[in-house]
């Protein structure tokens, strides 16, 4: 695989080819996941919940980001890498655009925000100083103690409408992607549909130009009760390895994610 960059997503989106996304938290996952076929390896800040041990993504600083980074870094082969920017460490412009550049010293070729109308000036002054953004839409976990908790979004009407003006105007502003979380089919088809920067799912349905996992979870890694959207890819795969390719492969064909991973 040639190396991911974000005109090979563009390319992907115009040409109607799906493309596979898993998160990566140190070199040996980031080899396994980038030698597969994944086109973009997200550096989440998910590694507080399946690394640390914590309930929420909230405690992860900068510093974990950066550590975790720079590991997936040294183990990626070709993938597009993208790093989260944690919690409360992008609240104004000056602060977005030091701890982002921080995460792509540390090794990431963008970074994920999460939010909505209040993001477009920072998406177009991190452009400016050469930082590619994707925005987080739909169910943002830094914000679950304003949502009430990890609840589908985007059901009610204006809500709905909302995160549409939301992902138009992030496009407008200079946003290369967009990820939905937890949102019915229909609006995340609708997402998908109105802008033309490519859009990646979770839990968003099968009309998004992308779809992304946690590792942990489609590898069957992760105790507890998973979300409604995540399969085991392990369960018929002889390896690791094995069940990156098996997910890749479905992305791609549109086997996953099927109806019952989906929300309405």
């Amino acid at each position: 695989m040639a190396k991911v960059t974000l005109q090979t997503l563009a390319a992907k989106k115009e040409s109607g080819e799906k493309f596979a996304c898993l998160t990566a938290y140190d070199s040996t996952f980031a080899n396994i996941v980038s030698t597969q076929g994944v086109e973009v390896i997200l550096v989440g800040d998910s590694l507080g919940n399946v690394v640390q041990g914590e309930d929420t993504t909230l405690p992860v600083t900068v510093d974990d980001m950066c550590y975790h980074t720079r590991c997936v870094a040294k183990g990626n082969e070709d993938s597009l890498i993208m790093a989260d920017l944690p919690f409360a460490s992008y609240h104004d412009v000056d602060q977005a655009i030091m701890n982002s550049a921080r995460l792509m010293r540390a090794g990431a070729d963008m970074v994920k925000l999460e939010g909505e109308g209040w993001l477009p000036p920072i998406v177009t002054r991190l452009r400016e100083q050469g930082i590619p953004v994707c925005a987080h839409l739909g169910l943002t976990p830094q914000f679950v103690n304003v949502l009430g908790g990890y609840k589908v979004q985007g059901r009610e009407v204006d809500r709905a409408n909302a995160m549409i003006q939301a992902a138009i105007d992030l496009e407008a502003a200079g946003t290369a992607l967009l990820l939905l979380e937890c949102v019915p089919v229909s609006l995340a088809r609708e997402i998908t549909r109105a802008v033309s920067i490519p859009v990646i799912g979770i839990g968003a349905g099968a009309d998004t130009d992308g779809q992304i996992l946690v590792s942990y979870d489609m590898l069957d890694l992760t105790p507890g009760r998973k979300a409604r959207f995540v399969k085991n890819f392990m369960e018929q795969a002889g390896s690791p390895r094995g069940a990156v390719a098996n997910y890749v492969k479905e992305v791609k064909d549109g086997s996953y994610p099927a109806k019952e991973h989906c929300f309405n």
